[in-house]
């Protein structure tokens, strides 16, 4: 008989337990009869208590607004700022909702995103996440590079290695995005250059990468369907994986938020590079939790996801 493997958990909350159990709290389908229907407190609260919480980590505080702003019911955000129009956390998520939710074609709405992400900083003057908002929201605008810098920096002045900050600027300046392969690149290059021993931020020219081989695969399919979409085996590529297997995995460094999408993006690329011993503790490490990309980059994700965890897995018992 087949040993039946427990299933992959794909989710947006990755490995947080805290935002899991506040997402499951606030599912729509539990609002059927009219938000907050029969509770004794406001609908928004949990969220509440979950951002007062997170406290200054803004790593965990960038990850968990993000996910709140995709899989909240729009009701929960516009009450919390309607009964508390001056709390902060409550601006903060209304940023990133809005900033996620709003379409670029609607200008009027683009400006009250505009807006409520300025009265959000202004709210909270050290945090660097209504600054992120605001990128985001000129990301889907299409604002050019030269002008989300300035924003940018300001999320950067206030967290220098936050990880979140380099990615969105990192999407901005993808061909997919708004910029140039060499400038994604160069750019990935310099923060991994500068981060500090065990940042993620050693990952980023890993995950310019796999944003490469998604440009090149989206121009010319065929070419990135195998290691060849990302050029994975030129040296310059086996010096990125270097770089983050030595200065951020084997680094003695705790988890952050997102550690979960990092450690996928670096078991792809390893596969990718045909390095099974290296990828291997790297899933080990991961254990049930996939992201879907970059593996939805390859014909049927899941089950290449769960060879190389299962190979992985074999490797150890002997």
């Amino acid at each position: 008989m087949p040993i039946r493997r427990p299933a992959l958990l794909i989710r947006p909350e990755l490995d947080d337990d805290a935002l899991r159990r506040t997402l499951d709290e606030l599912r729509p389908t539990q609002q059927l009869h009219g938000l907050g229907a029969g509770r004794t407190r406001p609908p928004w609260e949990p969220v509440a208590t979950l951002l007062r919480t997170t406290g200054r980590d803004w790593d965990r505080r960038a990850h968990r607004l993000t996910v709140l702003a995709e899989h909240l019911p729009t009701a929960v955000p516009q009450r919390w700022t309607t009964d508390r129009p001056t709390d902060g956390d409550a601006l903060t998520l209304r940023a990133f909702v809005a900033s996620h939710r709003t379409p670029a074609t609607d200008h009027g709405a683009v400006r009250h995103a505009e807006h409520i992400c300025l009265r959000a900083a202004e709210a909270c003057p050290e945090d660097p996440t209504p600054w992120l908002a605001l990128l985001s929201l000129m990301y889907t605008c299409a604002v050019p590079v030269k002008d989300a810098v300035p924003v940018w920096t300001e999320a950067v002045n206030r967290a220098p290695w936050l990880r979140t900050s380099y990615h969105r600027l990192l999407r901005h300046l993808s061909p997919r995005g708004h910029g140039t392969v060499p400038d994604m690149m160069d750019f990935a290059w310099q923060a991994a250059a500068r981060a500090p021993h065990g940042s993620p931020l050693a990952l980023l020219p890993v995950a310019a990468r796999v944003e490469l081989m998604a440009h090149r695969q989206e121009t010319t399919p065929l070419d990135a369907l195998g290691s060849g979409g990302g050029n994975w085996n030129e040296p310059r590529a086996v010096h990125e994986i270097d770089l983050a297997l030595k200065a951020w995995f084997d680094a003695d460094t705790a988890p952050h938020a997102e550690a979960v999408t990092d450690l996928n993006i670096l078991a792809f690329a390893l596969t990718r590079a045909h390095r099974p011993a290296e990828a291997a503790p790297v899933f080990r490490r991961l254990g049930r939790h996939m992201t879907r990309h970059p593996w939805n980059l390859l014909p049927e994700p899941e089950r290449t996801f769960a060879y190389w965890r299962d190979r992985s897995t074999a490797d150890r018992g002997r």
